[in-house]
């Protein structure tokens, strides 16, 4: 584990295998657009409490999902086939983040980890056209959402949020959808959990994953702004049944 100087963008990463235990591989830094991007292309990510410094990740094992290998539940399937919700993609990319930032009990003082920082910081790479965002609208409010980082043929997932039943399951499918069609390799999960093995996700060993990572950034991917709409009604045929 190394400490990183901010602004010092020709200081570069240790090599993933150095990490801690539990996955912690630098300290410090900055969130810039520059140290940000070469992180997520060598499979690091930042994550870290208020008060705390900037602390960068790399799990070993690491969760991933095939967008092939996605997993809808019947009554996930029904929620899609009700059509009561509207997704969109790249609307409000700020307000998702905000949303996805809203105090969580399983945080000291019910805080959150996506603090003022980190939204514009992701604002910044929305800007670039590299991080994204799915909406899920009912009647015209904000009802579900997530956002994360797409590079070549991956998108390495944040966050997400719901304020209505399966709202941010709903965004998830709809991700997916799109990722297959733009031929996409791999969702990345970050941190294996019992709900997102039941969405799909597997744990990967981190070299397997690291391996995967270097194939899939090659890929053209989906660069810019994303666009278009999608009735959940064109999304139940989207996953297998668990």
């Amino acid at each position: 584990m190394i400490i990183l100087r901010p602004g010092n963008h020709n200081q570069h990463f240790p090599p993933a295998e150095s990490a801690t235990p539990e996955g912690l591989l630098a300290v410090g830094g900055d969130l810039s657009c520059e140290r940000l991007l070469d992180a997520y292309r060598h499979g690091i990510f930042p994550w870290y409490n208020p008060g705390q410094p900037i602390l960068w990740w790399s799990p070993d094992p690491r969760a991933v999902l095939y967008p092939e290998k996605l997993k809808v539940s019947r009554s996930l399937r029904k929620t899609l086939k009700r059509g009561h919700l509207r997704i969109s993609f790249d609307t409000c990319f700020r307000a998702v983040m905000r949303a996805c930032a809203a105090p969580r009990e399983q945080y000291p003082g019910g805080g959150t980890w996506i603090t003022d920082d980190m939204v514009n910081a992701y604002c910044a790479l929305h800007e670039l056209g590299v991080a994204h965002s799915t909406e899920v609208w009912k009647d015209r409010q904000l009802v579900g959402g997530l956002y994360g980082v797409a590079l070549g043929g991956v998108f390495f997932g944040e966050s997400m949020f719901s304020r209505e039943t399966d709202a941010s399951k709903v965004a998830l499918v709809a991700l997916v959808s799109k990722l297959r069609e733009w031929k996409f390799a791999l969702l990345d999960c970050q941190l294996p959990s019992a709900h997102l093995t039941s969405l799909g996700a597997q744990a990967m060993p981190r070299r397997a994953f690291l391996a995967e990572l270097e194939r899939a950034l090659t890929l053209f991917g989906q660069p810019g702004r994303w666009q278009g709409e999608i009735a959940t009604q064109d999304l139940i045929d989207t996953g297998s049944h668990p």
